[in-house]
């Protein structure tokens, strides 16, 4: 892989993470209510979801869910509907206790959050069709595939990591300034309607 490809591929990857999506609304929503830890385990998750696509979409899967409208509506309106159940969830919670951000390392709700970035990811079925017609466009045949893989895998990896701890500070920091009941209740409410408007974003997209 030459190193103009690299770049232009790279800039490409800022390019449409940087645009919210359902992943970002979603680690935004754990920044605001869960704090930086969950915020953090989010965006792992979602970078094992995108992993896992990246191999899906090469098995052939991308294929299937392009051919099928029934499967690929199928797939993403499950997305959908689990980014609104966490949504409407963490709303109910904010009005029953609205209880301080969880700050601490570890923890049940550390996984839930990185299984949401996961399972948010992975139900992505544009996602599965973008990465199979995208990273196509930077893959020389005649070179090594699995090296070649495996930089753009890591590549867009590490844009992900940078765009959404951008995205997951500033809403950390945003939250940070509000610290009474009402505000935790008002951020839990902020939250879960990020988390709603990632599943409207997800459902809008064909």
């Amino acid at each position: 892989m030459s190193l103009d490809t690299w770049i232009a591929y790279t800039i490409a990857c800022v390019v449409l993470t940087v645009i919210p999506g359902p992943s970002v609304l979603l680690v935004i929503a754990q920044s605001l209510t869960r704090g930086r830890v969950a915020a953090a385990m989010c965006i792992l998750g979602d970078v094992v979801g995108s992993i896992v696509l990246v191999g899906l979409s090469f098995a052939g899967v991308g294929a299937i869910l392009a051919a099928s409208a029934i499967l690929f509506q199928i797939v993403k309106w499950a997305g959908v509907l689990y980014l609104a159940w966490l949504g409407i969830g963490q709303i109910m919670q904010a009005r029953r206790d609205a209880p301080e951000r969880v700050t601490h390392e570890g923890g049940a709700s550390s996984w839930s959050s990185f299984w949401a970035g996961t399972v948010t990811a992975v139900l992505n079925p544009k996602a599965i069709v973008f990465y199979m017609a995208f990273l196509a466009q930077f893959i020389d045949p005649q070179g090594d595939l699995p090296v070649q893989l495996a930089v753009l895998t890591v590549t867009s990896s590490l844009v992900v990591v940078v765009l959404l701890a951008g995205y997951a500070l500033i809403a950390e920091r945003a939250g940070r300034l509000f610290d009474s009941h009402r505000a935790r209740r008002r951020m839990g409410y902020a939250g879960g309607g990020f988390m709603i408007g990632g599943s409207a974003v997800m459902a809008v997209t064909r």
